[in-house]
């Protein structure tokens, strides 16, 4: 019952992560969500963040429960094991990334960053490898459907990621980037359902420790 409860945090967190990016936004009239990145809606100075750091802070926790909870259910799959300690990873550095804000566009382009925006963007770069470690090496633990969907999914993370970083540049200078919010938010997606295949599959799955991965 702990376990399933753990496992259930996956699901929860995706949900609160969307939430978050559709309600939040609302708060702040002027703010874009095709043309603006989710990092904007807790920058230093922007109208949400007050709203943001809490709901940010619980979706680490629930996070990081979850990632406890990969790790607690796959005691001999080495496979989904690695992937329980990458997401408990990605947990703990999305409750620091809440002490780590950016500036808004307008000060940064101005000159205004600090070493806030350099941590900011080095928990950007590591979490996004987590996300693709854990996805990569999770599509070697189960079946081919699984796998085949894992694929997609790392694939989906790199044409977005890439176009997510041609924009990267242009937020710095306070120039327009009418689809970086898109791009961005497509890879978040395809994350936030990724775990939440998973944590139906390791939830529907009672006998983890011989899993085969030719089911």
């Amino acid at each position: 019952m702990l376990r399933k409860t753990l496992l259930i945090c996956g699901i929860l967190t995706s949900l609160l992560y969307v939430a978050m990016n559709v309600f939040i936004p609302m708060l702040w009239p002027s703010y874009n969500s095709c043309s603006q990145t989710v990092s904007e809606l807790s920058a230093i100075g922007a109208p949400t963040r007050a709203v943001w750091v809490p709901f940010g802070l619980l979706y680490a926790l629930l996070f990081i429960t979850f990632g406890w909870g990969v790790m607690k259910s796959t005691i001999q799959n080495r496979h989904l094991r690695l992937v329980g300690i990458l997401l408990l990873i990605n947990g703990v550095i999305s409750l620091a990334w809440v002490y780590a804000p950016m500036h808004l566009r307008e000060v940064l382009a101005a000159g205004g960053a600090t070493i806030s925006d350099t941590i900011h963007l080095l928990f950007a770069f590591v979490t996004v490898l987590l996300m693709v470690f854990a996805i990569g090496i999770g599509a070697v633990s189960f079946g081919m459907r699984f796998r085949l969907y894992s694929i997609i999914s790392l694939l989906v993370l790199l044409t977005f990621g890439i176009l997510t970083s041609m924009d990267a540049a242009s937020v710095n200078k306070n120039l327009p980037t009418p689809w970086i919010g898109v791009w961005e938010r497509i890879n978040i997606g395809v994350f936030l359902l990724w775990i939440v295949v998973l944590s139906v599959i390791l939830f529907r799955n009672e006998n983890l420790s011989v899993k085969t991965r030719t089911e």
